[in-house]
């Protein structure tokens, strides 16, 4: 197996002081699709801010393509080909769907390429082609979601970090959404999944890292965690 694309090494972080990760290490190989799934506060979505340095570690080590990222500035991670997409959105509401997902490559200089991306996006998401020239605020939280994750494959990352992109969104929606994470893996994207979705999450994933209360509590391939006891009683409520 190559070398991980991102490794995340003991990690500590704190919010008001108070620590909520303790010592967290995980690693996703190129072209892997890994989750962590846990309970709402488990600290799922702190890893990942944490990898963007939106929440300092104040204790570990994050390396990105061999590189130490924990120090540099979050403008500097994104460079280096590091996408996440919050579980926030934050689309610009009064901005076109295209205009929002033209904002996605604004580090892209290859015009040609801006194209391409911009068709990937439409072919993943034929919705937002319907939608391109409409306001974000008028679109459903769905449709929003697969703005925010389209906005994110636009600067072609290296690893698509997704906060929670089932959150709110109708059973129909979560599996629209699902079908495309499927088919950015089947196209070789590396991602790193944040979801309460777990029996999904474990599916579609190569392997999982399953949080609570800040640590990991078990670890392993998707197919070895969904048939784990303690995750089928926690999670799956068999």
């Amino acid at each position: 197996m190559p070398e991980p694309l991102l490794q995340v090494k003991a990690i500590k972080v704190r919010y008001s002081g108070l620590p909520v990760i303790h010592g967290v290490s995980l690693e996703v190989h190129p072209g892997e699709t890994v989750c962590v799934v846990g309970s709402n506060g488990a600290g799922k979505s702190t890893i990942l801010r944490a990898v963007m340095a939106a929440q300092r570690a104040f204790d570990g080590e994050i390396r990105f393509g061999g590189v130490a990222i924990h120090d540099k500035r979050t403008e500097a991670i994104v460079r280096l080909g590091v996408v996440y997409v919050p579980e926030e959105k934050m689309l610009f509401r009064p901005l076109s769907v295209e205009e929002n997902l033209l904002l996605g490559a604004y580090c892209l200089e290859d015009r040609q390429r801006l194209a391409e991306n911009l068709e990937f996006v439409f072919t993943l998401f034929p919705r937002l082609r319907e939608r391109r020239r409409q306001a974000a605020s008028t679109l459903s939280g769905g449709e929003q979601q697969m703005v925010a994750v389209g906005r994110g494959l636009m600067s072609n990352p290296r690893i698509l970090m997704l906060d929670e992109p089932s959150l709110g969104l109708s059973p129909m929606l979560v599996d629209e959404l699902f079908d495309a994470i499927v088919k950015l893996k089947k196209e070789g994207l590396t991602i790193l999944l944040v979801e309460q979705n777990v029996r999904e999450s474990l599916e579609m994933s190569d392997r999982g890292y399953v949080l609570q209360t800040g640590k990991v509590v078990q670890e392993g391939t998707g197919a070895e965690l969904l048939q784990n006891d303690s995750v089928r009683k926690a999670f799956l409520g068999l």
